[in-house]
């Protein structure tokens, strides 16, 4: 549990400097250069990520049950993050209506993949993974849009066939996840065997 904790609070610490401490992360900018910034910034990221991967795959060797959700919730999860797959897309397909709408989309489909996880997964490494996760999106998202208040920020968007494409891939990449990463990454078969 260890690991997953710390992969936790380096991983999402870097991603929270914007969030909790934007003058200071601009004076760091200014200093290091936009690319020593990217750099570091980088680096702790993938750091705090593959701890998360190992530490996540070591606290599953020793569970602990927190509650036990319906079976029922896994296909709400399952359909939940069909909108997360298509947010994600959408947040790197320029001028879609979908970013103009949800201003940033893929920090709100990390809110509904971490909400899905955690009404269908009841291990204590789960809550503290997906809650984690939760947390910060929630987090993220109002600052975010906050920033964009007091920016003035306005989404243009492109022709309709940017939001078409952004949905086709997002559903795509979800049906694939699912059907075919998902036992092989994670151990468990969102469409069943």
């Amino acid at each position: 549990m260890t690991l997953l904790l710390l992969g936790i609070v380096l991983f999402l610490g870097t991603h929270s400097v914007r969030i909790f401490a934007d003058d200071w992360r601009a004076r760091r900018v200014a200093t290091m250069g936009a690319n020593g910034w990217k750099g570091v910034y980088s680096l702790l990221s993938i750091a705090g990520f593959v701890l998360i991967v190992y530490g996540y795959a070591a606290a599953r060797t020793e569970p602990t049950l927190l509650y036990g959700p319906p079976l029922w919730t896994r296909v709400v999860a399952t359909l939940l993050v069909l909108p997360a797959f298509i947010l994600l897309v959408a947040a790197y397909v320029p001028g879609t209506r979908i970013k103009r709408a949800v201003g940033h989309p893929m920090v709100a489909g990390v809110k509904i993949w971490a909400f899905a996880h955690l009404i269908s997964n009841g291990m204590l490494h789960d809550v503290i993974l997906f809650g984690s996760f939760l947390a910060w999106a929630v987090a993220n998202y109002i600052a975010a849009r906050r920033r964009d208040r007091v920016a003035g920020t306005v989404y243009v968007t492109g022709p309709v066939w940017r939001d078409v494409v952004a949905v086709g891939v997002g559903v795509f990449a979800w049906f694939a996840f699912a059907k075919w990463l998902h036992l092989p990454l994670i151990g468990v078969a969102p469409f069943g065997g």
